[in-house]
């Protein structure tokens, strides 16, 4: 018998059975869980589950059996299966070292996606040796006449291309109060429900600390002892957003303000990618201000 296999995310308010129904409804489909997790937010006292299970039911079998547990619960909840690819739209600048890394993972396999779509403020040729292969390219160069102009535009594309995910890969032009809102889903109109929730950001984890142009030499000017990154849900607050993944390396007085930008760089590569893996695999749950991720 052909299985298929799932992904079952859910979050509600917590109480008794909930894990109980889930486990026996799918084992009542004769399906079987291979991975199960759970979290108790005793301070929102609110549930957070991720089951990925097999089984030989189709997808809208499954949903529309899991319907009157949705209600009996009150669960937020989403089904997947795992052959049903994200769709992601990845936002550059001429730092390209978080692009190319993508680029590279999604290659092997490591990052199962579809990519609809790069796009930069700067034009193609900015990224001449990398081999985009037949991704479509968007030039979007933006001023502050032409903003609001190419965020209109960039909204088209993500409609148009049935976007799930945007990643701002070292993307160095900050988004418009508007912008943002939409993709946190903070406003009412369709898109922005749409969006809710889909835009990742990875930036410096000083930053709150060294704000502006060359945050590493204002690091190093500082005698800062450990550097990081962080890779967060983008919300209109800047950088305040949900965090998803975070590292740090140390340094030392030795380190130069070019070590701590290859250091930085390290790190940037590695919580982005990891922070885009656990969303492509269902792991990681918005709990208002912050995120429960299921690790892998």
């Amino acid at each position: 018998m052909t299985t298929e296999n799932y992904y079952l995310t859910l979050t509600c308010p917590n109480r008794p059975g909930i894990v109980a129904a889930v486990s026996t409804y799918i084992f009542e489909l004769g399906g079987d869980i291979e991975e199960a997790q759970q979290f108790d937010d005793k301070a929102s006292k609110r549930f957070f589950m991720r089951v990925s299970f097999s089984c030989a039911a189709d997808a809208k079998t499954l949903r529309d059996g899991f319907v009157d547990i949705a209600k009996r619960f009150d669960l937020t909840w989403n089904l997947r299966a795992v052959k049903e690819l994200k769709r992601v739209l990845i936002m550059a600048s001429k730092l390209d070292h978080c692009l190319v890394d993508l680029l590279y993972r999604w290659r092997i396999g490591e990052l199962p996606m579809i990519i609809c779509g790069i796009v930069s403020n700067h034009p193609r040729d900015v990224y001449a040796s990398i081999d985009f292969a037949d991704i479509p390219f968007y030039h979007l160069p933006v001023t502050p006449e032409t903003k609001a102009t190419q965020e209109a535009k960039l909204l088209e594309i993500i409609a148009d291309s049935k976007v799930d995910m945007v990643i701002l890969a070292r993307y160095m032009q900050i988004l418009s109060d508007n912008l943002s809102t939409q993709l946190s889903g903070r406003c009412t109109d369709n898109l922005s429900t749409q969006l809710s929730g889909r835009c990742i950001n990875v930036h410096h984890s000083f930053l709150p600390s060294f704000k502006g142009a060359k945050p590493y030499h204002q690091a190093h000017a500082r005698g800062i002892k450990l550097i990081g990154a962080t890779a967060h849900f983008v919300t209109s607050d800047l950088d305040e957003g949900p965090i998803i993944e975070q590292d740090v390396t140390r340094v030392t007085h030795g380190d130069t303000p070019d070590d701590l930008v290859r250091k930085g760089r390290d790190l940037e590569r590695t919580v982005l990618s990891r922070a885009l893996r656990y969303y492509l695999h269902d792991r990681v749950l918005i709990n208002g201000a912050t995120s429960v991720v299921f690790s892998d």
